[in-house]
């Protein structure tokens, strides 16, 4: 069960009430591969609780905020590991290039190739672990009215394989009022559905343009949609939540429809996390994943 909220969450200005809301449910990473691949297919994710050493992720979120030190985004002479926003308006072209840096140094490559994740994706994934060289990875301010709308990633990814996995990792604690991600219960197979409807419509576009999220048959940014109520009642379905904790780590399908909340936290911390995509390298790979996310890159 969900343990009751002090606020209403929110996404995209509309709210979602408790009726919307259910609990995601934990996956013990030592159980076997075989029970948690069963479980992943059954749900279209897997919440591996406590999978990275809490130490390790609480280190790599101070040393990512302590590159914006100078950016005006963080509270003066607090500990970056805290991640307390400054509630200014911090000098964005800075920030933007600090992202930039942090996106392609050693310590975040280290953090996503973590030896006992890639590890156990080798197991869960059949075959030799490649992870995708476009790895994500955001901040988001308390109060920011805009947050990624519903979706699911094979949008993005139509280029290789759909037999990839996405790893979203919560880089700290981050408490449901926070805004991690929530997931439309049972929506893997919806999200399946949506793909064979979309390919159908694109059949007749050129090759380039009927890979690309952003064509004329899709939605803005290749979202499903910005209202999650609309959606969760359209699908009769709810959107699953979850207390995570520094250590904790989400896998979920290509198909599997997800979004983002409204931080709302009380303390004024940022949320920090990232999202990297783990497939066999013996399966077709996306070429148009092969270099570094940048701001503008439209993938």
């Amino acid at each position: 069960m969900l343990r009751p909220l002090e606020t209403t969450l929110e996404s995209n200005h509309y709210p979602l009430s408790p009726n919307l809301l259910g609990a995601l449910k934990p996956s013990h990473p030592a159980h076997p591969v075989g029970e948690l691949l069963e479980q992943y297919q059954a749900q279209g994710y897997l919440w591996l609780q406590g999978f990275l050493p809490r130490s390790e992720v609480e280190a790599f979120r101070r040393h990512f905020f302590r590159a914006f030190e100078d950016t005006g985004l963080l509270t003066p002479h607090s500990d970056p590991a805290e991640g307390r926003w400054s509630g200014q308006a911090e000098d964005r072209t800075l920030a933007s290039k600090r992202l930039m840096e942090v996106v392609r140094s050693a310590a975040y490559e280290s953090f996503c190739l973590h030896p006992r994740l890639w590890q156990f994706l080798e197991g869960f994934l059949g075959g030799p672990a490649y992870l995708h060289k476009r790895k994500i990875i955001r901040y988001t301010k308390p109060g920011d009215k805009s947050a990624t709308g519903a979706h699911y990633d094979l949008v993005y990814l139509r280029g290789g394989t759909d037999r990839f996995c996405t790893v979203w990792i919560p880089i700290g604690d981050c408490p449901i009022e926070m805004g991690g991600l929530v997931y439309l219960e049972g929506s893997h197979a919806k999200g399946q559905a949506l793909e064979a409807q979309f390919a159908q419509q694109n059949q007749l576009l050129p090759p380039e343009e009927r890979l690309n999220a952003f064509n004329k048959n899709m939605g803005e940014n290749g979202w499903i949609s910005k209202n999650l109520p609309a959606l969760a009642a359209k699908f009769g379905s709810r959107w699953l939540a979850a207390d995570y904790q520094a250590g904790d780590i989400m896998l979920h399908s290509p198909y599997m429809i997800h979004a983002a909340t409204t931080n709302q936290d009380a303390l004024g911390r940022l949320r920090l996390s990232t999202d990297i995509r783990y497939q066999n390298v013996r399966d077709e790979i996306d070429a148009r994943w092969s270099n570094h996310w940048t701001l503008e890159d439209m993938l």
